[in-house]
């Protein structure tokens, strides 16, 4: 009979048993114990409670969610998948609330979570999970550690992602529906998600979204009051109006007419930079990131952030900014035209960045692991960057390098700066040729990391840890503090706990923490046609 090996690890409050080998039962004490009728084996099938917080520089809102979980498999699977997402509040989207131009108000930002709580009539005790996002004017550093300050008081378990350009365009396409579109459609879609500081783009082909970009044009980089008088006035929309000739100044009355004429100049820079990304946006002084590699045409396109409502006309209200007069010469820019494709649908708008919530499951890394010291465990919260390379057939170590480095770039990571595990799909098979030329791949997309003091963290699906950490120390010369898990299934936007080394059994336990996007599942027959 095969060894048997279950132990179990208190996950976020829910017990979650594991085993790694083993058929239909397992051994106690007492007796053999059917795994359908053992009590201590967590049900099948559960819920949680989750809450997503995202702060902008425009918006603040809170999502509540229920969460359902499923074992995989009918045997022995410890891996658990969400099956149903219900979301059973939304809070009022709230202007995040300012103590001066850049410092955001974090008394005023906690009153509008606690009103979300009340709101959705839930206590921070009722929530099992959950996720916050800080973009814009939220990630800079006296406000991160304000909002970090205010979250530390909440109860319940938070994923905090501090989204770069690059990532909200990510988390914008899956919000939305794009990639969701391009999967369904095996088609090429944009995203363009229009928010008040910035517009961020994200090509999605076939379920992956494989560019993104963003340029500084955004509904509420000016704002007036009700007698229209500019009470917010950000350098670019200074550089905006500048460039149609009017020259602002704070407190001076800005007219319905030069809102417009500013919009329009925003919207043909959005246009250029979607169609002629190497000689658009201004000549790329607008560019926040490298331009767009993957150029139109597309199948579709699709319009989330605030300024999104205003693109399918779903918002009247006025808030003295620049969303609606945005979001209707963008309409009239983008509707007819060949370049760009029909427009599309969009799942969600201004909440397509919202995080659901984070799915909670647990996984183990067996006895094939590798670490250079016992001093790399325990870890918390690490973001995983699941590398899109094909490791199936022959690895040419330049090739696979480069989509490495891309890939973590695109997740505004900095090699030798940044803590993050690199997650790979491991196929064909594990000789020495091909592990090497792995390994040499990796040295090379991320040099500054391998040689620094900073810890690096490697998880892959196939049983070749102990390999990989051997080459690339005993080798390739890697001096960084070094982890390698394998049997471990993960991707983009995935976070992880990592326990201590269960003795004797040389186990690791690893919690994942997934950011799950609610997909809206919509007739096919009502859906848009792409070709």
């Amino acid at each position: 009979m095969d060894a048997q090996l279950w132990f179990t690890v208190e996950a976020d409050g829910l017990p979650m048993y594991l085993h790694d080998i083993g058929d239909d039962h397992f051994h106690e004490e007492d007796g053999e114990t059917s795994l359908e009728t053992n009590g201590l084996w967590v049900s099948d099938n559960f819920q949680l409670m989750s809450v997503g917080v995202d702060i902008g520089s425009a918006s603040t809102q809170v999502v509540f969610s229920k969460l359902t979980l499923e074992r995989m498999g009918s045997a022995l699977s410890s891996r658990y998948r969400v099956i149903g997402r219900e979301s059973i509040y939304r809070s009022p989207i709230a202007l995040t609330p300012y103590r001066d131009v850049h410092r955001i108000d974090a008394e005023a930002l906690g009153s509008i979570i606690e009103n979300a709580y009340q709101g959705a009539r839930v206590s921070p005790n009722d929530v099992d999970t959950g996720a916050v996002i800080l973009t814009g004017e939220a990630i800079r550093r006296e406000n991160a550690q304000a909002i970090s300050h205010l979250l530390s008081v909440q109860s319940g378990r938070f994923v905090c992602a501090i989204a770069g350009h690059n990532m909200e365009a990510l988390l914008a396409a899956y919000g939305s529906g794009t990639v969701y579109l391009s999967y369904r459609h095996k088609a090429r879609i944009l995203n363009i998600d229009v928010g008040g500081g910035t517009t961020k783009f994200a090509v999605a082909e076939r379920g992956k979204v494989v560019d993104t970009a963003a340029i500084h044009v955004g509904g509420r980089l000016i704002a007036t009051d009700a007698n229209g008088c500019i009470t917010r006035l950000e350098p670019g929309g200074e550089a905006a109006a500048r460039a149609v000739g009017i020259h602002l100044v704070e407190g001076e009355r800005l007219t319905s007419q030069m809102k417009g004429r500013i919009a329009k100049w925003m919207a043909e820079q959005v246009y250029e930079a979607v169609v002629r990304p190497n000689a658009g946006a201004h000549g790329h002084r607008l560019f926040l990131t490298d331009p767009l590699a993957h150029r139109a045409p597309y199948a579709g396109i699709v319009f989330s952030g605030g300024v999104g409502e205003y693109v399918y006309d779903l918002e009247s209200s006025d808030f003295g900014d620049l969303g609606p007069y945005l979001g209707r010469e963008l309409r009239a820019r983008f509707m007819h035209h060949s370049q760009v494709g029909p427009m599309l649908d969009a799942s969600e708008r201004i909440r397509a960045t919202v995080l659901g919530a984070s799915e909670y499951s647990l996984q183990i890394s067996g006895n094939t692991l590798f670490l250079t010291s016992s001093k790399v465990l325990p870890v918390r919260n690490l973001q995983v960057v699941h590398a899109p390379c094909d490791l199936h057939h022959d690895i040419d170590p330049p090739r696979i390098s480069k989509q490495i480095a891309d890939h973590i770039k695109r997740f505004d990571l900095v090699d030798g700066q940044s803590d993050f595990a690199l997650s790979f799909h491991w196929g064909g098979p594990p000789s020495y040729p091909r592990l090497r030329a792995f390994c040499e791949a990796l040295v090379g997309a991320i040099p500054e990391s391998f040689k620094g003091k900073r810890q690096v963290s490697l998880v892959l699906d196939g049983d070749i840890a102990q390999s990989v950490g051997r080459i690339l120390t005993g080798e390739l010369g890697v001096s960084s503090p070094l982890l390698v898990l394998d049997g471990i299934l993960l991707q983009d936007f995935d976070f992880i706990d990592i326990g201590r080394m269960i003795q004797p059994a040389g186990v690791v336990p690893v919690t994942v923490k997934s950011l799950v996007f609610e997909m809206t599942q919509r007739d096919p027959s009502a859906a848009p046609h792409v070709h």
